[in-house]
């Protein structure tokens, strides 16, 4: 069993980092790469969090669909650490123009309204360009590392099920329903007939230019859908290689880990690499026999307690007070064991299970996810 993921940070081309919001994952996923560009490896860090923090983090002003280095100076290692924030839509536009027929063909989709809706909007397509986007950087970049940090989602499993709904969705049997029906399948029986009204009534409530524009979209659409579709295979397939590993991050609240348990069974069914579980905010267990007089004499003989010569009944209830936040504390920190438990029950005796302590202070410069990435991967 590994403590920690120095030999996952030194093995993997790709890490994934997944989990439910709220828990460090973006954080975790910023220490994870600077530690591998200390370390020596060119390293990417792909972001999807719009929040400002990460890059303020890495030194930098902003972070943006295009990428950006980090300056040498702040890395102090024999790497290269780069940085991106996915932006949906140029994403979309990168797919688009990839599998589309021609040129012109790119300009009429761009151009399209129902176009601009479905690549900024419709559910999954965040998730699907994330992970065309990794896709593609593993066949075209010199990277020896990415990092990934995956959408926050309602359900850790979106990442994975999303790309799937997306392409169903835009393929499915009523869409092609209605583009028949727009493009001459009215007057064809009582089906054509029925489907020349239901287009009737739906224009009186859209707009007949609403129906044309979506008409427009689904068939110039339909002829870059094979490449969507290959996309999504073929990103579905590099997920189960060996060279990328699923670091689950979460808290040691019940949720959060029965999200992460949720998403363990899953890459375990698809036959998907996990790397680890990553716990970030646990409560330090350390249990203290202390009574109240021995820790009160203890608080006494403090030099700078003795300078102010308090009182020792104003140095007993300071001791009293002190041992019934230390008892607080060691009921979170049982609570967090018995959540941890849950995780190596599942996982097996030889899973990695990183615990990071409760900071407490959050993480907005590189100091910071440098003493974060000493729990991450310690060097030995």
């Amino acid at each position: 069993m590994s403590a920690d993921l120095s030999d996952i940070l030194a093995a993997k081309r790709i890490l994934v980092c997944v989990g439910p919001g709220g828990v460090g994952k973006t954080t975790t996923a910023a220490a994870l790469s600077l530690e591998a560009a200390r370390r020596g490896r060119k390293t990417l860090v792909l972001t999807i969090d719009p929040a400002k923090r990460l890059a303020n983090s890495l030194g930098l002003d902003e972070l943006g669909h295009d990428i950006q280095q980090v300056p040498a100076e702040l890395i102090n290692g024999e790497g290269e650490l780069h940085a991106m924030m996915l932006d949906q839509k140029k994403a979309f536009d990168e797919i688009v123009s990839r599998y589309a027929s021609d040129p012109e063909a790119v300009k009429r989709i761009m151009a399209n309204p129902v176009y601009s809706q479905i690549s900024g909007s419709l559910a999954g397509s965040l998730e699907y360009a994330a992970m065309a986007k990794v896709d593609e950087l593993d066949r075209e970049s010199d990277y020896d590392l990415i990092v990934v940090d995956t959408p926050p989602t309602a359900h850790a499993l979106d990442f994975l099920d999303a790309p799937q709904k997306l392409t169903n969705a835009i393929d499915s049997p009523a869409i092609e329903w209605f583009r028949n029906m727009r493009q001459g399948g009215r007057g064809r029986g009582v089906i054509g007939r029925t489907g020349a009204y239901v287009l009737k009534r739906l224009s009186k409530f859209t707009g007949s230019k609403f129906l044309d524009d979506l008409s427009i979209f689904f068939t110039e659409f339909n002829d870059i859908l094979g490449g969507f579709k290959q996309r999504a295979e073929e990103t579905f397939d590099l997920l189960r290689q060996d060279k990328v590993g699923f670091v689950l991050v979460a808290s040691p609240e019940a949720m959060a880990v029965r999200e992460s348990l949720f998403f363990f069974q899953r890459l375990s069914k698809a036959s998907m690499p996990f790397a680890g579980f990553v716990v970030n905010r646990v409560h330090a267990n350390r249990p203290s026999a202390l009574s109240t007089d021995q820790l009160a004499a203890a608080i006494k003989d403090l030099p700078k307690v003795a300078e102010l010569e308090y009182q020792p009944t104003s140095v007993r209830i300071a001791a009293e007070d002190m041992l019934a936040s230390h008892a607080e504390l060691q009921i979170l920190a049982e609570a967090d064991e018995q959540q941890i438990k849950r995780l190596r029950d599942a996982a097996g005796a030889d899973a990695t299970v990183v615990r990071v302590p409760f900071f407490r202070e959050d993480i907005h410069s590189i100091a910071g996810l440098g003493r974060l990435s000493e729990y991450l991967a310690p060097r030995r």
